[in-house]
């Protein structure tokens, strides 16, 4: 028995592709056999495995539980809910790693695996590991006494969740965008002093009102006129599986990712002065500025959910953050990106601060920058492409900080270009303190992609 996997869902941070294309129950059956081979071969037995709301999920999830049976390994699981309750469910239960079955952000034609291997991210090298194994058929067999067993985890993830809660009462919106996150969500708002009004928690995946992606703004649009109707505080947005958090003030303005981590860093760094707080490439120079302000140690890591969390365990760090909306808590919690937890902490960082939202958000520099720009290029150039900046950049003495592509600091502000992990896309952004600077800005990248023979075209899909 081998198996071989399309070579596109073999991904940097997790497995993921369009079913009945490039991801199916072979697939799947293939990830559990390698998944639970490994973890006997390291001294592990139990699995848990969770699923997003995602309509291709049961199928995968039989297929999975199918493949980790056979090779041996005995599996828990823990129904449908967000990604971060898996998380939750691997740090908390008997169990040895966990599989959660998500599309994440992705079209609702997309699934996917995300895994935890003995408390540790489970990604790159480790997934191709995975694509050699099926390839060669080097897996374990059982011996047959394998057992399948549920866990009702929901009340006591939710529990957790508002464990210790001490944030005070505000009016608050809340969008799940037909996600895996709205039954929790639900079950959250009651335990909450306030006034809560939630849109979208039915699962749904097909996902019929929006796409769960808060980082683009077009997607937060029910949120903001529920806000203003209501009159609320602020709303808060979950991704497809609950582990992005998007974030309006009271005007309806969005609380970028980097602009949440500024203000999540002020109520850690009181408990824990002087610690490391890390963000990736994309994050704002104002973050950086503001953690050392508040006398913490910024650090800037590489994009990546996987990435982020491994650097945090490094560094001890006991909160970082992506401009993705992925936040990350060691403070009291596991380490693991959980927008649940994250929402329930701004809340607490809120009422910590003293100020509104809207205030807080009026208060930050107020900086020009592009959105996360996606253009298309081809796979074989994309790193190169970004070597070739950095190397001429170099050459011309120019301040570049290497830590995941080219960040590049200018009198005017800073730009960013980076190849990503998981498309054939380069993505760049750019930031400066009035739209003349940036203008200058993206000159430059322009300049750049021009001399390895790129024109920044069409922006891609996510």
């Amino acid at each position: 028995m081998t198996h071989r996997f399309d070579p596109t869902s073999l991904r940097e941070y997790d497995i993921r592709g369009i079913v009945g294309k490039t991801l199916g129950p072979d697939d799947a059956r293939a990830i559990g056999r390698g998944f639970a081979t490994l973890l006997r071969r390291a001294g592990g037995r139990r699995v848990a495995v969770g699923r997003d709301g995602r309509i291709s999920s049961p199928m995968l999830e039989a297929a999975l539980i199918e493949g980790l049976t056979a090779s041996g390994c005995d599996v828990v699981r823990t129904g449908m809910g967000p990604t971060p309750m898996l998380y939750y469910a691997e740090a908390t239960l008997e169990v040895d790693g966990g599989i959660q079955i998500t599309g994440s952000h992705n079209p609702g034609n997309y699934n996917g695996f995300k895994m935890v291997f003995q408390h540790r991210s489970f990604f790159g090298q480790d997934i191709q590991t995975l694509g050699k194994m099926a390839a060669e058929g080097d897996w374990d067999e059982g011996d047959g006494t394998e057992t399948v067993t549920d866990a009702d985890i929901e009340d006591l993830y939710v529990g957790r969740l508002v464990a210790g809660y001490a944030g005070g009462s505000y009016k608050i919106g809340w969008d799940a965008g037909n996600g895996a996150a709205g039954p929790v969500i639900e079950k959250l708002v009651k335990l909450l002093p306030g006034e809560h009004h939630t849109l979208f928690t039915d699962v749904d995946g097909n996902f019929p009102n929006h796409h769960p992606d808060p980082t683009e703004e077009k997607n937060l649009a029910d949120l903001k006129k529920l806000v203003a109707e209501k009159n609320l505080d602020f709303g808060l947005a979950f991704d497809g599986d609950g582990d992005r958090l998007g974030a309006i003030d009271g005007q309806g303005r969005v609380v970028w990712g980097d602009q949440l981590l500024a203000i999540l860093a002020e109520p850690v760094l009181r408990i824990d002065p002087g610690a490391t707080i890390i963000a990736d490439v994309k994050a704002s120079q104002a973050l950086y500025d503001r953690i050392a302000e508040l006398g913490g140690n910024p650090v800037m890591w590489k994009t990546g959910h996987s990435l982020i969390k491994t650097k945090m365990k490094e560094t001890g760090a006991p909160l970082a953050g992506e401009m993705s909306g992925h936040i990350f808590f060691a403070q009291d919690y596991y380490g693991f990106d959980d927008a649940q937890y994250a929402a329930i902490r701004l809340i607490q960082a809120v009422h910590v601060i003293g100020k509104s939202l809207t205030q807080i958000k009026d208060e930050m520099p107020a900086m020009v920058n592009t959105p996360e720009m996606r253009f298309q290029v081809d796979e074989s150039r994309k790193f190169p492409v970004v070597e070739e900046v950095l190397d001429r950049l170099e050459a011309d003495g120019a301040e570049v900080d290497r830590t995941d592509g080219a960040r590049v600091n200018t009198p005017d502000g800073w730009w960013l270009l980076r190849a990503s992990n998981t498309q054939d896309v380069l993505v760049a952004r750019a930031e400066a303190k009035n739209q003349e600077g940036l203008d200058r800005l993206m000159a430059q990248i322009d300049d750049q992609l021009a001399k390895s023979g790129i024109v920044r075209g069409e922006q891609a899909a996510h």
